[in-house]
Formats: C-alpha cells, sequence, structure tokens
C-alpha cells in the first residue's frame, strides 16, 4: 500500500460534481485555426502592455505586438498571420472591458521570420531568464504570473525546492492531465531548465493519485533525473501553492509571505512544457490546450491559439445542450462566470465549463447554524464564518485581525456550506476593501 500524502481540511467532490471523466481520457486535439483572434493587452499578473502595431498593419503569427510598462510583466504575440483591425474592447475573465489587439487571420500561418530555435543547454541563466520574458510565458495554471519574475527571487531569498504543480484539483479541468500524459518529457525539460536557473538542489512533481498514468509517464520520463513524482491523495484544493509545499516538503509558508519564504518556488506542470517547448523552437506561447466541457454536445480538450473567442470553442464542440445558462472561465471552484462569449482565450484560461446554474433548485440561504464544516474545510485553517460574518458588517478591520487576506479564495467553505452561505465571496469582499486601504495609506 503507498501512503499517500496530504494536508489537513479540504472537500471530495463527489463524481457527478467532478466532470473530469468527462474529458480525462480525450487527447488532446488540435483546433483549426480562428478566422479572428482578439489579443489582450493585459493577459498576466502586473503591468498591462503597450501596443506595438497600428491597425492597417499586416503581422506575422508569432510577432509580438505588445510590450509590458513594467518589470512585473510579460508581452504579447500575434497567434495568428493576417491583418491587425485595430485595437478594440472586449471583456475580460471579470467582465471587464480592456484594450485587445484584433487580428484578421489570413489562413497563411506564415511565422515571423527572425523566429530561430534555440539550445537552452549552451545558455547562462540571464539569457534562459531574458528568452522567458520575451516568450511571454506566464503561469498556466491560472494565476499567469510571469514566469522569468518568478525564477528570478531576489538574491536574499534562497531557493532549495522546486515543485512542478500536477495535482488539477480542480473539478471537470482535464488540460493539465493530458499535458503530462502526452507532453511528460517537456514537463520534465522545462522542470530541468527551471531548476538549473535557481540552482534548487531538489525537485518534486506533486500529481494526484486519480491521474497515476500521469504519475507513470512522468517517473518514466525522469529517471536519471533526480526528481521525486509524488503521488496525493486526490482532495480538492490539493493544487494550492501552500497545500503543495506542506504536503511535499512539510514546510508552512508563512502568513503574509510567498513561497520563495519557505524556500521553495511552485510552477505548474503545463507552464514547465511551455518552457521547454517556446525555448527549443525559439517560438513564443500563442496557444495553449483548454478542456471544453460540461452540458456541451462533445466534451474535448482543445490546442487552441490564444485570442480566440469563447464562442468559437462551443461552436466547435457541438454547441451547447439544452438548459445551459452559465459559461465559467476556468473550473466551478475558483472559475468566473463569462459575461458574454466574446471574451478571449488567454494564456490564462484553462477551461471553458458549461452548466445549468441550478439555483433556483437548491435550498435558499439560510442562517449560520455553526456546524464548523466550512472552519474544517478551510485548508488554510480559517474561520469562514466568523470572517462571513464581519465582512458582511463591514467590520474589515476585524477581518485582518483574522486573517482575512491569508485566504486563497478556493471556495471549499462555500461548498461544504449546509446554509448555502456565499463565504468565499463575502472574505473576497473583505480582502478587496483591505488592499484599496493599504495601497491609500501608501499613496
Amino acid at each position: 500500500m503507498i501512503s499517500l500524502k496530504t494536508f489537513r481540511g479540504g472537500v471530495h467532490p463527489h463524481e457527478n460534481y467532478n466532470g473530469k471523466s468527462l474529458t480525462g481520457r480525450m487527447p488532446t486535439e488540435v483546433a483549426p485555426a480562428p478566422e479572428q483572434v482578439a489579443i489582450l493587452l493585459s493577459q498576466s499578473v502586473g503591468a498591462p502592455c503597450t501596443p506595438l502595431v497600428k491597425a492597417g498593419e499586416r503581422v506575422f503569427m508569432g510577432q509580438k505586438i505588445g510590450e509590458p510598462k513594467g518589470f512585473v510583466g510579460a508581452p504579447v504575440h500575434a497567434s495568428v498571420s493576417g491583418k491587425v483591425l485595430g485595437i478594440k474592447q472586449r471583456a475580460n475573465a471579470l467582465g471587464a472591458a480592456m484594450p485587445a489587439i484584433v487580428i484578421e487571420n489570413d489562413g497563411l500561418d506564415e511565422w515571423d521570420p527572425s523566429i530561430q530555435p534555440m539550445n537552452p543547454d549552451q545558455m547562462d541563466v540571464q539569457q534562459l531568464l531574458s528568452a522567458i520574458r520575451e516568450m511571454g510565458i506566464v503561469g498556466l495554471g491560472g494565476a499567469a504570473f510571469p514566469t522569468a519574475v518568478k525564477l528570478a527571487p531576489p538574491p536574499e531569498k534562497h531557493i532549495d525546492t522546486l515543485i512542478l504543480n500536477g495535482g488539477e484539483c480542480e473539478p471537470y479541468l482535464t488540460s493539465d492531465h493530458r499535458t503530462m500524459l502526452e507532453r511528460p518529457e517537456s514537463v520534465v525539460d522545462g522542470l530541468m531548465i527551471a531548476r538549473r536557473i535557481l540552482s534548487a538542489e531538489r525537485a518534486f512533481i506533486g500529481v494526484e493519485d486519480n491521474k497515476m498514468d500521469a504519475v507513470a509517464a512522468l517517473t518514466q520520463a525522469a529517471q536519471g533525473k533526480d526528481i521525486k513524482v509524488v503521488p496525493l491523495m486526490a482532495k480538492y484544493p490539493q493544487g494550492g501553492e501552500k497545500q503543495m509545499i506542506q504536503v511535499l516538503t512539510g514546510r508552512q509558508v508563512p502568513s503574509g509571505k510567498l513561497p520563495m519564504d519557505a524556500g521553495c518556488v511552485v510552477i505548474n506542470v503545463s507552464t514547465a512544457a511551455a518552457i521547454s517547448e517556446c525555448l527549443r523552437s525559439g517560438r513564443p506561447l500563442i496557444e495553449r490546450t483548454i478542456t471544453v466541457t460540461g452540458q456541451i454536445s462533445r466534451p474535448r480538450n482543445l490546442r487552441v491559439r490564444v485570442g480566440e473567442s469563447m464562442g468559437d470553442l462551443i461552436a466547435l464542440c457541438g454547441g451547447q445542450l439544452p438548459g445551459v445558462n452559465k459559461v465559467v472561465l476556468g473550473g466551478p471552484m475558483m472559475g468566473f462566470s463569462a459575461y458574454n462569449l466574446d471574451t478571449p482565450v488567454v494564456k490564462g484560461t484553462s477551461g471553458v465549463l458549461l452548466l445549468e446554474d441550478d439555483t433556483k433548485h437548491s435550498k435558499p440561504v439560510s442562517n449560520c447554524i455553526r456546524c464548523a464544516k466550512c472552519a474544517r474545510a478551510c485548508p488554510i485553517h480559517l474561520l469562514p464564518m466568523t470572517l462571513h460574518a464581519l465582512s458582511e458588517r463591514e467590520r474589515f478591520d476585524e477581518t485582518k485581525d483574522c486573517h482575512a487576506m491569508d485566504c486563497i479564495e478556493c471556495g471549499a467553505c462555500s461548498f461544504i456550506c449546509p446554509a448555502k452561505l456565499p463565504l468565499v465571496q463575502s472574505i473576497r469582499v473583505a480582502k478587496r476593501e483591505l488592499t484599496k486601504r493599504s495601497k491609500r495609506a501608501q499613496a
């Protein structure tokens, strides 16, 4: 018997809700290029990009079309060749109108002639970091933090452990699973490149035990490379950074601190694959694997171009089934409901999930019964019911004293709550208010 590692807290979404069986065994298919793409100028944590092209210009596939204004940011590139129609407004995942470079595809897929393959094995650390930045690589697990920044911690932060996150604990999503199965060599190669940049003494790949085929594929690819591939108990949110660090190293990230304060860097397995493939081909990050699933005619894992609309992807999968009235970008626990189907794919988009909103069929919100299920489920060991009550009464300073800012917004508390209270939403409101106050105080 294998003693599976896990953390205290979390929830176990049942299979009817989990939904991974819809696409878990479906190989990734390459989606046909769309007739038009809209490349949002803000696709990562940090500064938005300044456009480098104008309406009427012809661009090559892979050409840099947006440059970030600050150090924390990532450039964007054309995912098709064709004519720039202009800079127009498109909704992002939160529904906010953002500037996007709209390109009409000429169908030629003509790559930028300046792009040349690289040999990362012969590059030094600064060359690797510069290339990763220029490729526009960001975290593909959803956070979209610029990878070059993550791999360049301050000199005083000693990083001895690199962790690849293959948990993919979010229900329904299977894009990381397919990446680990279909491109394990790229995953391991990207890990080795990142490990050399960080000079990390040890490396782990954590994968939930409902993906043992991926564990086997990665173990085979990692032979002779001093990498530990560790099966983890399937539980949500096993794929959280802090949970992954605690399970694999026994360390805890201090309150208000980052993984590097525990001597660790965590990157997603798909991000690692992108590091390898982008550097070795010389081609920037202009496509990614997405799970399109839920109540749709043909659930699929698709390799799609950045900038394709959600509506195009839904049509490509045969359209929605009757009763669907909610489209979620990402998974059901931490994803966001789309405001319209013109929202384009960004680098951090991991899934498109179609659901029937059953709110009208579920029990109405009732009073907290002090059952403490939310406290037992919280992987950070907070008191969600207390934070909710304080936030509802706008006692935000007290939520800070109760460590609201440590909440990872996983939604486990809301999922388990028998009173159907919007716990994570209330905590999110408190966090945003505390952030606003902190910025005002620093101004």
